[in-house]
């Protein structure tokens, strides 16, 4: 099948991302071997918006895998190679999604409270697909009030849409579907023409992170 197959980005051969499935792999229930990995990439990545990269080589799992943490494509690109290397058929899944609670910064850097694009996994379980999102890590959720997003290996296990006070938290605005590989060059323009703001601050570098003080334009820019 051909969501088990190795990639350029999706390069599950490699030591590193061995070393992340190793400990799955004597495990017989496919349920829990994604399970497993699931909560691995949750929790063993801190989730981080705020630092893109236009650089094809840090699409690739094995250079995700040495990070201590990433956005959602990042995470989303590991737990899909990850899952092939456990043979369980994975793929991408991206999507625009709004924040609705704690967008003050989201908004001062990205000039939007919309987050796109967003990186889910699809696996296949149980002769269906299933919609996983490892993005959110477990302290994350609970420093925004946010019930920690489980997954049983049989439903899907999407963003949260509220907090505990019933507070909307997110909000899916459009599904652009799912992808066999790595999307790199549909990742890079829909980034580029979502957030021109960004793209003006930062002109001409391919690898930023918008925590840091953003560069003195001149009248001119």
């Amino acid at each position: 099948m051909k969501y088990l197959e190795a990639t350029y980005f999706l390069d599950y051969e490699q030591p590193v991302v061995q070393s992340i499935i190793q400990e799955f792999k004597s495990i017989k229930s496919v349920r829990e071997r994604a399970i497993g990995l699931y909560l691995k990439i949750r929790d063993g990545w801190r989730y981080n918006p705020y630092h893109f990269s236009f650089s094809k080589e840090k699409y690739r799992a094995s250079f995700i895998a040495t990070k201590t943490e990433g956005h959602c494509i990042d995470k989303t690109i590991l737990m899909v190679a990850c899952a092939r290397g456990l043979g369980i058929p994975a793929r991408m899944h991206l999507a625009k999604v709004k924040n609705h609670i704690g967008v003050e910064r989201i908004i001062e850097k990205f000039g939007s409270d919309e987050l796109t694009p967003h990186g889910m996994v699809n696996l296949w379980i149980d002769d269906k697909w299933l919609k996983v999102s490892p993005a959110f890590n477990k302290e994350l959720c609970h420093k925004c009030n946010v019930a920690t997003l489980e997954f049983d290996g049989e439903k899907d296990s999407l963003f949260q849409e509220f907090d505990r006070e019933g507070n909307l938290f997110m909000e899916y605005l459009q599904d652009y579907g799912h992808f066999e590989d790595v999307p790199f060059d549909f990742i890079i323009k829909n980034f580029t023409e979502s957030y021109p703001q960004i793209m003006k601050k930062f002109k001409g570098r391919s690898d930023f992170n918008l925590l840091e003080p953003w560069p003195n334009l001149s009248a001119s820019d």
